[in-house]
């Protein structure tokens, strides 16, 4: 058993982070969900050891739209985690815990619950994703006025959120219901109406999404150069389906041919963005050469617009049929709902974090969104986090670590004197 007092536990939609406080990385990172693979009859939990053969497994997630709806079956993942993964036991220990801004009372006290009645940990402090993003930073280096703008993009949404102090200020966030889930689910269908049915294979078109696709800084241009023919096309690429004999898992056919996109600058024409694929092509035609004896007993799949196409619904969920603004102006509608005195402090530490902000040139493009919009004297500075999968989690151990955190939290005996609602005031 781990006899460090607190556990730090960011329980995302998509992965949980989980760890002890004080420490630099978390102790386990595992998807929030059970699953059934095609080879088995019981649903299992995820574990970081294992290697989990996810083609084709049918999942199920407590966690819907960013909040916890299904109390049980965090139950089951948390009693794993905590007794063979972490292998801590709660009565010893405090829990730091992360939630949405904006979760209901009912879902808190379905929450309080868990923590209290069904583990019986001796205490509990519930963070907000923003404050521990803001803190984290605040720690590595000063922030301008204690205060930031921190823009976390998830697996669920998509907050825009001023962060005061290390309070959010909750009548300025701005969310998008718009994360991870749904541009891999876009993702899939593009796939599945083009060349191969994936709408069951979830964790598959994870994996492409996260190593192919990117945020394009000219759609336009890239529209056009997505069009052409065979080598011409600087953003086609071959992803190999797992077929569960040789490979378990999918793989980029020719890592090398799916980062050419990279030699391409913003402002190239098309006639530019043509001579610099001449020059790669020498290399890239030996490889045809071999591309034409296709492997036929492989199933694979080739990637051209999809690649930018996904990302791009982050500035325009509009294009998805979603009646929401962009992420750009939902940054500004969230600075614009604080005192004139912030608004250019907030410009000028916008923070990103959150693994939908992984996509490469995404700041840059979100910088070039935001800069008609904000007014010329005011600067835009954006920060993405070194980790943005894990910079959450690192906020809550450098909390969990700091002398006042003891202080802080509300223990068993608060919480069965007291009941979950007035106990909850003491957070926020």
């Amino acid at each position: 058993m781990h006899q460090n007092g607190v556990v730090v536990l960011d329980n995302g939609g998509g992965l949980i982070k989980a760890g002890y406080g004080g420490e630099r990385d978390p102790a386990a990172i595992i998807p929030n969900c059970v699953y059934r693979p095609l080879s088995s009859k019981k649903w299992l939990t995820p574990s970081p050891t294992d290697p989990i053969d996810l083609t084709s497994a049918a999942v199920r997630r407590p966690i819907d739209r960013g909040y916890l709806i299904n109390p049980d079956l965090q139950r089951e993942i948390w009693a794993h985690l905590f007794s063979q993964v972490l292998r801590v036991n709660p009565a010893q220990s405090s829990l730091l815990l992360t939630e949405p801004l904006f979760t209901l009372p009912s879902i808190q006290r379905a929450a309080d619950e868990l923590v209290f009645e069904d583990f019986n940990f001796a205490a509990l402090y519930v963070a907000h994703a923003p404050s521990l993003a803001h803190l984290y930073e605040a720690s590595r280096r000063p922030v301008k006025a204690q205060c930031s703008l921190v823009v976390d993009c998830g697996f669920s949404f998509t907050h825009a959120v001023p962060v005061f102090q290390n309070f959010p200020i909750n009548y300025a966030a701005k969310r998008i219901d718009l994360g991870g889930k749904a541009l891999t689910n876009y993702l899939k269908e593009l796939v599945s109406y083009r060349s191969v049915n994936v709408m069951d294979e979830t964790f598959l078109i994870d994996d492409v999404k996260e190593k192919l696709c990117f945020v394009s800084m000219n759609v336009t241009r890239d529209l056009q150069i997505a069009k052409k023919h065979g080598k011409d096309n600087a953003f086609r690429c071959t992803y190999v389906l797992p077929d569960g004999v040789t490979h378990t898992q999918g793989y980029v056919k020719n890592p090398e041919e799916a980062k050419r996109y990279l030699a391409i600058g913003d402002s190239d024409s098309l006639q530019e963005v043509a001579k610099k694929m001449d020059v790669n092509r020498v290399e890239v035609v030996d490889k045809l050469e071999e591309r034409k004896k296709i492997d036929l007993s492989k199933n694979e799949f080739d990637l051209t617009n999809e690649r930018f196409l996904v990302p791009e619904m982050i500035f325009h969920p509009a294009d998805l049929g979603m009646n929401q603004a962009g992420l750009a102006e939902c940054i500004v509608r969230a600075v614009s709902s604080c005192h004139p005195h912030l608004h250019p402090v907030l410009y000028e530490s916008i923070i990103l974090t959150g693994g939908s902000t992984l996509f490469p040139r995404l700041a840059d493009r979100l910088e070039r969104e935001l800069r008609p919009l904000v007014p010329d004297d005011y600067q835009v500075k954006i920060t993405p986090q070194e980790d943005p999968i894990l910079g959450v989690w690192r906020g809550g151990s450098v909390l969990a670590s700091s002398p006042d955190f003891e202080a802080m939290c509300v223990t068993k005996a608060e919480y069965e004197e007291l009941g979950s609602a007035r106990c909850r005031k003491r957070f926020f």
